[in-house]
């Protein structure tokens, strides 16, 4: 029973990292992100990795926290991704600004 309670509340989160995803490749910015937020979310599942793993208690919902894992570092690496974006953006706007006084 507590394999599949635990198994519901990383379903449950599992849901919502995914539209995370699909937001950070549309909208292409990091507006309503975290990176600080992210990280403890990752660090919160490396914890539950490892308590699996450590207790030996390796079952199917080890794959749910894999799962999680993989799709919340993928919105990490998108937030740089985006961040970087944004950076150039603001560059290229401010030597745009520049460049009409000249």
């Amino acid at each position: 029973m507590v394999e599949i309670l635990e198994c519901i509340m990383l379903a449950c989160f599992g849901v919502s990292w995914p539209i995370s995803v699909y937001k950070s490749l549309t909208s292409r910015s990091t507006k309503g992100k975290s990176v600080v937020f992210i990280v403890a979310i990752l660090v919160g599942y490396i914890a539950g990795i490892a308590g699996k793993i450590i207790g030996g208690n390796i079952n199917y919902v080890l794959v749910l926290y894999a799962f999680n894992f993989l799709v919340v570092s993928a919105d990490l690496v998108l937030f740089f991704i985006n961040k970087k974006r944004e950076r150039e953006a603001e560059i290229n706007a401010s030597n745009a600004g520049g460049e009409s006084h000249a």
